[in-house]
């Protein structure tokens, strides 16, 4: 297995990089050879690239997906291989980004690219491709912020805020801003 990570500091918030990361039908906006990312359902996606000149297809499984956390992923058929991204906040205003990718070489030039660091050297150039598209707009283009766990959607019950929560009077006399 070949094995790849690389990180990169955003300015935006961590919430503003993890949504638009859940955003994969705009992974060609920056990561270099995918063609299209088409979601099959929250848990699976069909991945289109071109990769070495030549058209590949392949399934992938989310396993894992917390907001504003991690978002990891396995193929299911078409190719052997792996990936995580963490998002850790830096700050009001930044966050880190880190991409784990591994996947079975397919012969003698995925060796070779892997001594020479082609791999390395693409996961790095979408990263920065990834912060100048999030940074250039300043805001996602959209979120999903929803979990996932062990390759299941979880359904997740919304935040209430503090002030939402009745206090026994409330409760008492049968009144609730939850209503």
């Amino acid at each position: 297995m070949i094995q790849v990570w690389s990180t990169i500091e955003v300015n935006v918030p961590v919430g503003t990089a993890y949504n638009q990361w859940t955003q994969f039908g705009d992974f060609p906006s920056f990561m270099s050879g995918v063609v299209e990312i088409r979601q099959i359902e929250a848990a699976r996606l069909l991945w289109v690239a071109t990769v070495a000149g030549e058209r590949k297809e392949w399934l992938v499984r989310i396993i894992r997906q917390v907001p504003d956390k991690v978002v990891s992923w396995i193929s299911e058929s078409g190719c052997d291989g792996a990936g995580t991204v963490i998002f850790t906040s830096l700050g009001t205003h930044r966050a880190e980004v880190e991409l784990h990718v591994e996947y079975a070489a397919e012969g003698f030039r995925d060796l070779l690219g892997d001594i020479l660091g082609h791999a390395y050297h693409q996961v790095e150039g979408d990263l920065t491709r990834f912060k100048d598209f999030v940074e250039g707009r300043g805001f996602e283009t959209g979120a999903w912020r929803g979990e996932i766990m062990h390759g299941r959607e979880r359904l997740v019950a919304p935040l209430l805020d503090s002030a939402d929560i009745p206090d026994a009077d409330q409760i008492r006399f049968g009144v609730s801003p939850l209503q």
